[in-house]
């Protein structure tokens, strides 16, 4: 069964088009539909205006940034609350900006007379290259940190510092693996990963 067209002046003003026997109208659309419509456009303008313009709002990269930032905390948070060091808590803490930041002045305070201020090494090894005296793992760096290699010269730090300073300069001196500084010691012991 058709539909019946609907008769009368008011429907003849209206058709637009006919063809193939189908008549387009000139309906009006419905209110809600234009009102969504305007609300997302003027949704984008302030939107653009905040975020583009003004500038007023963090932009895509930096909240990415906050949330890492976020995580990286937490997770070195976790590690130490862990109480045993392994390879994994140490590699978060050395993700931590805050940790790596109190492990840099540890080591201003405390390595720099033997390692030098950048790490490449003075009296004491290069730290920026890939090559470790006494293994390269973050466990290994702990231990000789923490307990001295007494026969080498490294006093053991863990009773002077405390453990959680001593978490903080090795993941500083993480941070340092691979960088290969200029003019740093020529490398020493062996670079291959235990």
């Amino acid at each position: 069964m058709a539909a019946k067209t609907p008769a009368g002046p008011a429907y003849e003003d209206r058709v637009v088009h006919t063809y193939d026997d189908i008549e387009e109208y000139d309906n009006h659309l419905p209110n809600w539909w234009l009102a969504t419509l305007f609300g997302a456009i003027v949704f984008a303008l302030i939107y653009w205006f905040h975020y583009e313009v003004l500038r007023t709002g963090p932009s895509i990269a930096q909240s990415y940034e906050q949330s890492v930032a976020a995580d990286r905390r937490a997770a070195a948070a976790r590690a130490r609350l862990a109480g045993s060091m392994t390879d994994e808590s140490l590699l978060a803490l050395s993700r931590d900006p805050a940790t790596v930041q109190t492990g840099r002045r540890v080591f201003a305070q405390s390595c720099l007379a033997c390692h030098a201020a950048n790490g490449g090494g003075g009296i004491g090894p290069n730290l920026t290259d890939s090559a470790w005296l006494h293994g390269s793992r973050p466990t290994r760096i702990f231990a000789v940190v923490n307990e001295g290699v007494l026969t080498r010269g490294m006093p053991a730090w863990g009773p002077q510092l405390g453990m959680e300073r001593v978490q903080a300069v090795v993941a500083y001196v993480l941070t340092l693996k691979d960088t290969n500084v200029a003019g740093g010691k020529p490398p020493q012991g062996t670079a291959a990963l235990e």
